[in-house]
């Protein structure tokens, strides 16, 4: 059986390779959406939506500064749900 948290990394990359297009295999923890994805500030905006919706979280627009690879999405997400 999957804790929360691995099910909660699973569901957050499915999201994201969504968003941005790409096969899961493609993203690594710590790949940069921008740089290595070609991610605009729209798709940012469209995962920050995704996740609030799925999660039910508010996560401040101030945060996506740090969500720039999976790595940082899973600890914004976890600190949101932590609220």
């Amino acid at each position: 059986m999957t804790t929360s948290a691995e099910n909660r990394t699973e569901i957050i990359k499915e999201i994201v390779c969504d968003i941005l297009e790409l096969e899961e295999d493609e993203v690594t923890e710590t790949s940069l959406f921008k740089e290595e994805h070609g991610a605009d500030s729209l798709r940012a905006i469209e995962i920050l939506a995704a996740l609030e919706k799925q999660f039910h979280v508010v996560i401040d627009q101030t945060e996506l500064g740090r969500m720039v690879h999976l790595q940082g999405v899973e600890e914004v997400v976890a600190e949101a749900a932590a609220k």
